[in-house]
């Protein structure tokens, strides 16, 4: 027992033996962690003499994205097991490029394209579809472009931009942007002359906006300009009746013209001038998008009120009506002994267009003013808000309301001109687009 009770008492005969292990195991573990974290390079503490300035082993830059393996050293250490690289660290990246090119707000490009088709009085199709590719080129050019032009003043008022935060660097920016104007003329040329002709012009005003006309009084009538030539060469490209685009690419134009220019503001606030000014111009557009909806002209094929509108090129003469008749929906149809159709089952839109999903005019009147209300929703709700405080996160808040109103007014002009169907396909946009720009700032 004397024996039994050494081994367990301290200072007994077993004593000896732990303190023995217990230093020998210590040191096993020290050497152990010593030889792996030299194997490593993952040492908290730098040796001794060891190079600390900023350009020295890894460069990871702050941001969303950055490095990428890029700006790394060739010889930077691996992560140890089971330590995951942070992926907001890991280089340009995707989500530096969907920054710089504000990809949410793509979804408000496709409906220019489709209301000038349906204002042209043309279906969509497959010159439409390369008139969208050819907007949306054009339109991401401008997005790079502007950054890389603005990487100066967004270094001190938007330092998170990807541009002044180095995830993306200038060079890449301005090759961006003249690979897409060069897509984006590629494009349009596969649609025809025309369509060339006016993407020629809205590149050059896309060009010219960035670099030199943004910072004058004429900037927002340029990118007024240019969101009017972008409806305008979707209805050159559908063909039909060019002359009809005007009216609707003027009222695409008058509302980028008061989003640009609340947009000044948008970075160090203003006055509430701007945001009311872009109020009543949302008044006014809305007023004349339910009046325009209310009094569409009923004839067909540009006839005179005694003929009616064939198939063919023939016409087929009518009695004798009053002016005021003329201008009243036909309320038959009918096929001639010649197997030629008259009255409203030419396929022709009641107000006047051919456009994709054509209806009545009860059902287009109603449908663009619902969609008129919509717009005046979406956009006068933040206008009025940064009337009240004309504060920079207010300002570009009711910037991005009226990015985002564009598919809505897009969708009304689709139902006035007489396209019910284009008009719900461009709304159904809508979501979407306030969806990703929750994710990703459209300004």
């Amino acid at each position: 027992m004397s024996g039994l009770r050494g081994l367990i008492r301290p200072g007994g005969r077993g004593a000896p033996e732990r303190r023995e292990r217990r230093p020998w195991r210590q040191t096993l573990g020290r050497r152990a962690w010593r030889g792996w974290s030299t194997e490593r390079g993952t040492a908290d503490r730098p040796a001794a003499g060891a190079d600390t300035s900023p350009g020295a082993g890894a460069d990871l830059r702050a941001g969303d994205g950055a490095g990428d393996g890029v700006g790394a050293d060739a010889g930077a250490a691996p992560q140890p097991d089971g330590v995951r690289p942070n992926p907001r660290t890991v280089g340009p990246g995707l989500r530096a490029w969907v920054e710089l090119l504000r990809l949410p707000a793509l979804f408000t490009v496709p409906g220019d394209a489709l209301a000038g088709a349906a204002a042209a009085g043309a279906r969509p199709n497959s010159r439409t579809l390369l008139a969208i590719g050819s907007s949306l080129c054009l339109y991401e050019a401008g997005m790079a472009l502007n950054d890389w032009a603005d990487r100066a003043e967004d270094a001190v008022d938007r330092p998170h931009r990807p541009l002044p935060s180095g995830r993306i660097r200038p060079t890449a920016a301005l090759a961006a942007a003249g690979g897409l104007t060069a897509a984006g003329l590629a494009l349009a040329s596969r649609a025809g002359r025309r369509p060339l002709a006016v993407a020629g012009a809205l590149a050059a005003t896309v060009w010219s906006y960035d670099l030199v006309l943004k910072r004058t009084p004429a900037g927002p009538l340029a990118m007024a300009a240019a969101r009017g030539l972008d409806l305008l060469l979707g209805g050159v490209a559908a063909g039909g009746d060019t002359r009809k685009v005007v009216p609707p690419a003027l009222t695409l134009a008058t509302h980028t013209l008061a989003v640009t220019t609340v947009s000044r503001h948008e970075t160090r606030g203003g006055s509430p001038w701007a945001p009311l000014t872009a109020l009543a111009t949302t008044t006014a557009l809305t007023w004349s998008l339910t009046r325009a909806g209310r009094t569409g002209d009923s004839r067909t094929n540009d006839q005179p009120p005694g003929h009616a509108p064939t198939t063919g090129g023939d016409t087929i003469p009518r009695q004798p009506v009053s002016r005021a008749a003329a201008f009243e929906p036909p309320s038959f149809s009918g096929t001639t002994s010649s197997g030629t159709t008259f009255g409203t089952s030419s396929g022709k839109s009641a107000l006047g267009g051919t456009g994709f999903g054509a209806a009545e005019p009860n059902t287009a009147a109603a449908l663009g003013g619902v969609l008129a209300a919509v717009y005046a929703v979406t956009f006068a709700r933040p206008l009025f808000h940064a009337a009240l405080n004309p504060s920079p996160p207010l300002t570009q808040r009711a910037v991005g309301g009226g990015i985002r109103a564009m598919i809505p007014l897009q969708a009304a002009l689709a139902a006035r001109s007489g396209a019910p169907v284009t008009a719900l396909l461009t709304v159904a946009l809508a979501p979407a687009a306030r969806r990703f720009s929750r994710k990703v700032s459209v300004t």
